[in-house]
């Protein structure tokens, strides 16, 4: 079965976030992790055999969208889930603000490695908690996590340490090694570890495989908040369906409680779509990745070739999100820069970076879109 990434789909006029924001001017938006393509033709049909039936009450998961779910952890990770520790949510923001309401008290810390993805360092700020960020470091063409930098970083008042796998925005896929460093490091400090696992399906180099956190051992599983969504890899975030795997039944407790009466339901669309991505969605995905490996390498290629001050600095393992240096063409505002001639990037400073030093780019689009940005890019260090 053939799916089609190259056709585009209009989606100025929509109500699309992402091309809203440069409505009526020509820029291209290659900003918020959101993919131009259709999604699977299996979650269409499923979706619109709902809107058939014609009601939309209130609604809950059926035993086969549970299932879907399941079946879909131990298919892809080997990992068996008791269907009792899924905590259904609206979104994974959503998930980061809980976690840190529940297991930290105002003035507590919640400890996280940057650049990282926004929320990350604002979820703990929203609820009077502290964020406290290590920074990674860049060894031999890798990002790396500090582990001095991490030990110090830890007082009495840290909590709950934040976990991107795969990461957002330096695109790595955390090893077992790591993460069982990252695990022993929780159980030592005695913290509760949210690992946000969103862009799991989404492993672009065919080496790597994903490694739920908590699946390493029972010990770190009885401490950690594992979050996922079909949103990211199957382009349906605005269905708003996301889920937490959370084994330990006092954890999950508190969780829940965090959540009473300021979470929203998951909508009925939302749990068809879950539910026909993890069952009939795989054929997609995985030519879905193909395509992303495709529009990976244009990237870097074009990079290497054609935008000179610019740095790919690690490689790009997993998502659809490239995060760029760009500290050497010394502009005050690379984003305005950028702008100017027609490409909407991510801004650094919103990650964790040094002002003028990065910016992320979204290559989940079609290869002729990504081809034409890359063009005006050129253009725009041309015209510095």
């Amino acid at each position: 079965m053939t799916f089609d990434f190259d056709t585009p789909v209009e989606r100025a006029g929509t109500d699309s976030q992402k091309w809203q924001k440069y409505a009526g001017r020509d820029i291209l938006p290659m900003w918020v992790a959101d993919m131009d393509f259709k999604c699977a033709p299996a979650i269409l049909a499923a979706l619109h055999a709902r809107v058939d039936h014609g009601l939309f009450g209130y609604a809950r998961p059926v035993k086969s969208t549970v299932d879907a779910v399941v079946d879909a952890m131990e298919r892809n990770y080997g990992w068996r889930i008791d269907p009792s520790w899924i905590v259904w949510l609206p979104g994974l923001v959503v998930a980061l603000n809980v976690t840190a309401a529940a297991f930290a008290a105002p003035g507590e810390e919640v400890l996280t490695l940057s650049p990282v993805y926004p929320p990350f360092m604002t979820a703990p700020k929203n609820s009077a908690r502290a964020s406290v960020q290590v920074p990674f470091e860049l060894a031999d063409g890798a990002w790396t996590i500090n582990w001095d930098s991490l030990e110090r970083a830890v007082t009495p008042r840290t909590k709950l340490f934040y976990l991107c796998n795969p990461h957002n925005p330096v695109a790595r896929v955390w090893r077992r090694e790591e993460l069982a460093r990252l695990a022993d490091f929780c159980v030592r400090h005695d913290l509760v570890l949210c690992s946000d696992e969103i862009h799991c399906d989404l492993i672009l180099d065919p080496a790597l495989k994903h490694i739920p956190t908590a699946l390493l051992s029972p010990e770190i599983a009885a401490r950690t908040i594992t979050l996922m969504a079909p949103s990211k890899t199957y382009n349906v975030p605005g269905l708003g369906t996301s889920f937490a795997i959370i084994a330990d039944a006092a954890l999950r407790m508190r969780f829940v409680r965090a959540t009473a009466g300021i979470v929203a339901e998951v909508n009925n669309l939302g749990y068809v779509a879950c539910e026909a991505a993890y069952r009939d969605g795989e054929p997609w995905r995985q030519a879905l990745l193909a395509y992303l490996r495709g529009n990976r390498d244009l990237l870097l290629a074009t990079v290497a070739r054609d935008l000179p001050g610019i740095v790919i600095e690690a490689p790009i393992e997993a998502t659809y999100l490239a995060w760029l240096n760009v500290a050497a063409l010394g502009l005050a505002d690379p984003i305005a820069h950028f702008e100017q001639h027609g490409v909407g990037l991510s801004e650094g400073t919103y990650f964790g970076a040094a002002k003028g030093h990065y910016v992320r780019l979204n290559l989940g689009c079609t290869r002729a879109t990504l081809a034409e940005a890359l063009r005006r890019m050129k253009l725009a260090l041309a015209a510095r």
